[in-house]
């Protein structure tokens, strides 16, 4: 079993006009401990990969898209365990260290992630933090933006996130399922409230469990599109 100290994270974070959240993203990030951080922008016209390369991290620059940027900033790292993070979500202190502890202790487990808690004081947001504790927890199917980690050899493995116009991290859930069961772990990622905002706290939710339930049922991610156009 390697020691903890000695599992190397890498943290890629797909951005499109990130440029509001991304210094401050990366901070926390050095905060952390990370040992390598990747940036994958999709030709942000607001500046966030000059913004990324002015505090010290590797920019690769991709098509527009979570899965094809991920694999590509995946492919510019060089650690054990590949650690997939939204600008706009911050692991609360210690997330990255209860990460290689982890890993360490259960090498063989294929994948997993953080317990969600949204940023904000409307008790719907408890209930969408349970909603996801439980989709992650008891089904297995982490959405992105609750940090999902792949040890390196499991994502070379199934050859990575499908690159498909939405819903990547549930295809790439359902992929790593079938290795094992997907590890909830202890520490919290907070999430920006800005989505549930922007659309409406139960319009949103229910879009995004419509589509995930379509998903795993097998409807074409081209079809799905059509019902979440705006997706980075």
């Amino acid at each position: 079993m390697p020691a903890p100290e000695s599992v190397s994270v890498s943290v890629v974070i797909p951005t499109l006009q990130e440029a509001g959240e991304i210094r401050s993203c990366l901070e926390h990030l050095a905060a952390q401990g990370a040992d390598e951080v990747v940036v994958a922008d999709a030709d942000s016209p607001d500046g966030t990969a000059d913004l990324a390369r002015s505090a010290g991290v590797r920019v690769v620059s991709s098509p527009r898209g979570r899965g094809i940027q991920q694999n590509r900033g995946a492919a510019a790292t060089s650690g054990d365990v590949l650690l997939f993070l939204h600008a706009d979500c911050r692991l609360d202190p210690g997330g990255i260290a209860c990460l290689r502890r982890f890993v360490s202790r259960c090498p063989k487990v294929p994948g997993g992630c953080f317990r969600m808690r949204v940023d904000g004081p409307e008790a719907g947001f408890r209930a969408i933090d349970a909603a996801a504790h439980l989709r992650a927890g008891l089904i297995g199917l982490p959405y992105g933006d609750q940090g999902i980690f792949v040890p390196r050899p499991v994502f070379d493995r199934i050859g990575g996130f499908p690159e498909v116009p939405l819903m990547e991290d549930v295809f790439l859930a359902l992929r790593l399922r079938r290795l094992g069961r997907i590890a909830l772990l202890p520490s919290r990622i907070h999430v920006s409230p800005r989505r549930w905002r922007r659309h409406g706290l139960l319009g949103q939710s229910l879009r995004n469990w419509g589509l995930t339930a379509a998903a795993a049922a097998g409807v074409p991610t081209e079809v799905l599109a059509r019902f979440y156009p705006m997706v980075r």
